[in-house]
């Protein structure tokens, strides 16, 4: 999926929504967990009520990665129902890899042939070398992590340069958009750092940024907007836990739903803002 597919996507649904399938087996209803694969089948009903309203779902791998293989089956078997349910998505592997050389392609192998994702996001601590072979995939995305929501995001992210006064996440920025195009890379800001995203702005103007934290994480959906989208939207905003546990009841799928309705809506009357 190129950009131009992307921004059209996102002007066909009126919605920059991704949908986190954060799917804790601890948080799953309890009617759930009797079935065969209760992962799945909670994506299954999440999915089946916000396709219409999401242009993006990001399943974080820890959440089936914890499971072993039993996991990684339940997501496969959501990787194909997404494909098989809707054309008009975009699919992140929230797997923050970050590493080099052989490893590194075999990691691109896992997510872009093994699976069919769109994107996967990658820590690029370790230089180009982490990132190259996925950039290596046509049609496939890179999503670096430049400046994260978590409390200790600054023990790095904030430090700066002495001779050039940028702050780390800055040079992050500045280097790693030269890797490749903006077909091809974009970047995790978390949304509890909305102000930074002028910044931001300022050094990568047309990247798509994937930005979590609204929701749960206490992020503005409203204030992301105003300082983080350009004219062609350039925006991916992420809720997991707002939307998938919205109820721990058997009405999980209809709250699931309600709460990506309700998201969905502010954001056609932010694109509308922004005259998109």
């Amino acid at each position: 999926m190129t950009r131009n597919q992307l921004f059209e996507l996102i002007q066909k649904k009126r919605s920059f929504l991704c949908v986190g399938l954060d799917s804790d087996i601890n948080k799953i209803p309890e009617h759930i967990k009797n079935t065969d694969d209760p992962v799945f089948e909670f994506n299954k009903a999440v999915v089946d009520v916000t396709h219409n309203l999401a242009v993006a779902y990001k399943p974080n791998l820890a959440f089936y990665e914890s499971l072993g293989a039993r996991g990684w089956e339940s997501l496969a078997k959501t990787v194909d129902y997404i494909r098989q349910k809707t054309k008009d998505i975009f699919l992140i592997a929230d797997a923050k890899r970050g590493d080099i050389g052989n490893t590194s392609a075999l990691y691109a192998r896992t997510f872009f042939e093994t699976f069919d994702f769109d994107a996967v996001t990658l820590a690029p601590y370790m230089g180009l070398d982490t990132v190259s072979p996925f950039l290596a995939y046509e049609g496939k995305w890179s999503i670096i992590l430049a400046l994260t929501s978590n409390k200790s995001a600054e023990d790095f992210q904030y430090l700066t340069d002495q001779s050039t006064g940028k702050r780390l996440y800055e040079t992050v920025l500045e280097k790693s958009s030269c890797w490749g195009t903006t077909d091809q890379i974009m970047y995790v800001v978390g949304a509890t750092k909305a102000e930074a995203l002028q910044d931001i702005r300022k050094i990568v103007p047309n990247h798509f940024l994937l930005v979590p934290g609204v929701g749960a994480q206490g992020g503005s959906l409203a204030e992301v907007a105003r300082y983080g989208m350009n004219s062609r939207c350039g925006l991916l905003v992420n809720s997991s836990r707002g939307i998938i546990f919205a109820s721990k009841g058997k009405d999980f799928a209809e709250a699931a739903g309600a709460k990506a309705k309700e998201m969905q809506e502010e954001m056609d009357g932010l694109l509308k803002e922004a005259g998109i």
